[in-house]
This record gives C-alpha cells, structure tokens and sequence, in this order.
C-alpha cells in the first residue's frame, strides 16, 4: 500500500476532472490566450477569463480582473510586498508564517527599506491579538500574516486580525496557502485587502499556478514588463489589471486545472470536504496520543484547525522517521522545518523539526490505520 500525507505540500493524486482538463487543454486549447485572433487562441482567452471570474466569486472579490495570475503563491506574495511597500513602512507579520512570507520582508529589512515586528502567540489563541493591537506604529503599512499555519495547522483569527486593521486604516494581506478550497475565505466578511494562494494544494490544480487577488485598484509598483497582448505599440507596460502585473504568456495549462479543481470543490462542498478531511485527522491525533513515544505540536485552538499533524518519536530524528515510513511502510510525509523555522522556533522543535503528516481529498480511513500502525511499529520495533 502506497500512504501519500504530504498534501500540505502538494495534494495528490488529483481529481479525474482535474486531470482531464489539463490534458483537454493541450489537445484542444493549447495556444497563447490574447495573443492572436485565431480559434484556440479565443477558446484559452475564454478559458483564462472564466477562471478569472470563478476565483473573484469562490472568495467574493468585486472585480475579477484583480486576479492576477502568478507562477505559485511566492511568486505572489513577492509581487506584493515589492510592489505596495515603500522606505520607512512598517509591517507587522506572526510568529508562524512561512518563508515565502518572512524572506522577502526580512530582506526588504535588511536592506533599510522597512521595519518589521513579529507578533507572538499565547496559549488561548495562538495568537496574541493584545500584544498584535500594540504593534500598530503611526508608518505601519501592512499587516500580512498566514492564515493556517503549515506546520501545527493552527488557524489564525483572520476576521479579527481584519478587522482591526481596518479600524486603523492599514491594509492587511492573507496568505491563505494551506486554506484555500478548505475553508471559507470572503474577503468582504473578512477584512482582507490582498490575497495570495497556491493552486496545487487543497485547490487541487497542478503545481506551477497561484493568484495575487487585490480587493481594491493597489497601484502596485511592477516587478516584471514585457508582452502582454494588449497596447503593443507602447514601450510602457500597461497600468490596467491584469495586465499591469501579467506580462509573458500565461500558464493556461496550469489555469486550466486550476479551474477544474475549483469547480471539484464547488460541487463537493468545502464544508464537507474539511469535515471529511478533520475526521480523519482527529482520529489520528487520539490514535498518536495513546503513543508514549510520540510527541505531537500541540495546536491552542482545536476548534478549528488544519488537517495536519506534525510530531518527533522520542530519541529519533525527524529525518530518520520520515525516511523509514517512505522506506519501510511506503508513507510519504514531510520532515524537518517545512520552509517554516519562525514557527518551529515558537513550538520550539527549531532546529530539527519535525514529522508532518497532512491527509487529503483522497486519503482513505485504512491508510491512517495503516500510518498508525507503522508508527507503532518504530516506536516499539519487534
């Protein structure tokens, strides 16, 4: 039996309908969108279009030629903090965010353009909204955080985090990469200015595809000019969305799966596919817990929390564990510091991480039998 739990870093296997799309696209479809006038060339510009739509209402974004089209959600997370940060901003960011979040800030850091303050967790919520209030400075210009943490699968209060930014007046960002198709997002409902996802994990799309989505018309500064399609005859790129921050040929191959995973999603119910998903994973952590070598990241708020549990079997390196579940039993999980030490700095498993365990869509109740059993099986081995 091949077990795959590393969905938190790329869900698989992908829907048939997923798959179908991608392979209809490049049999049917598979030319450049707004580049010509020809008939494929419509159909992809359709296809880009109608997807375009399909996000703006999946999160209730006003306008949808304000989803804008990345490489993968770094790709749009850089785009926005290069584009919307000027010398002398403020940022405040917590303590559990992904380094496709703390990288590029830390850089714009180091090199004197702003100034950033991490807000810390406590023990009821995991997140310290008293200290995050304290935070705000007169130059605080963005507020950016996770929504889910990839590492413990807690949830971060993204309506209250909102909220209050919008009481100051401070624009806050939302990287929704572990929640995105799991949980609803509304960004009217949820005070979000900025989006940023990845379409390969629980949106269910193929890798090589994100969105930066902007509630509002930001004049994002451009990291990337060149062909767009649209005004060719101007040497300045276009200042209309998308095209402001969409130049080169779109990955209509990826977009084309993208959509497919989101209509899955829409037809199946994200309700239920959570509930689908928690069910299995609470399971999981009262199975582990009965487990004297096992020691599992606790998460404040069990209420709500990501399908994702991460733990160190006493004595064992992380490395070493994760290597014999792939070797041995055929489970494919994540060890180490998942692109995430903030974090495992604040659950203090920093440097050596842990073990992560992420089912999906997919993932059946005999392979967490089978996961669990294999577990025991190191811990008391014979």
């Amino acid at each position: 039996m091949t077990v795959y739990l590393d969905n938190a870093a790329t869900s698989w296997p992908k829907p048939p309908e997923v798959v179908r799309a991608i392979s209809d696209h490049l049999l049917y479809s598979g030319a450049s969108p707004g580049r010509s006038a020809h008939a494929m060339s419509l159909k992809a510009a359709r296809e880009v279009f109608e997807t375009r739509e399909l996000i703006a209402g999946f999160f209730n974004f006003p306008a949808s030629e304000q989803v804008i089209f990345t490489n993968n959600g770094t790709a749009a997370l850089n785009q926005a903090f290069h584009g919307l940060l000027n010398p002398g901003d403020h940022v405040i960011i917590s303590h559990l965010e992904h380094n496709s979040v703390y990288r590029p800030l830390k850089y714009l850091e180091s090199t004197g353009v702003i100034e950033i303050t991490v807000v810390g967790g406590n023990e009821e919520a995991g997140f310290d909204i008293n200290q995050f209030q304290n935070s705000f400075r007169p130059n605080t210009r963005l507020v950016a955080t996770l929504h889910g943490s990839n590492v413990s699968g807690a949830v971060l209060p993204i309506r209250q985090i909102g909220e209050i930014c919008r009481s100051k007046g401070v624009l806050y960002l939302v990287d929704a990469a572990q929640t995105a198709g799991l949980i609803s997002i509304d960004v009217d409902r949820d005070s979000i200015d900025i989006l940023a996802f990845s379409g390969h994990k629980n949106l269910l799309g193929p890798t090589g595809i994100g969105c930066l989505c902007l509630k509002e018309d930001f004049p994002l500064k451009k990291i990337f000019r060149g062909g767009t399609g649209s005004r060719s005859e101007m040497a300045e790129h276009p200042d209309f969305y998308p095209d402001r921050l969409e130049a080169g040929t779109l990955n209509t191959v990826g977009i084309a799966g993208l959509k497919a995973g989101l209509e899955t999603i829409s037809k199946l119910g994200i309700d239920n596919i959570y509930r689908q998903q928690m069910q299995m994973t609470d399971y999981l952590v009262v199975q582990l817990s009965t487990i004297e070598e096992v020691t599992q990241i606790e998460v404040a708020n069990q209420q709500l929390r990501l399908p994702i549990v991460s733990l160190i079997i006493k004595g064992v390196p992380p490395s070493q564990t994760a290597l014999q579940l792939d070797r041995d039993f055929e489970i494919m999980t994540r060890a180490g510091l998942h692109c995430a030490p903030l974090a495992h700095k604040a659950l203090g498993t920093f440097p050596q991480g842990a073990v992560r365990l992420s089912p999906g869509i997919f993932t059946t109740n005999k392979e967490i039998d089978f996961t669990i059993d294999a577990i025991k099986t190191l811990c008391r081995p014979g």
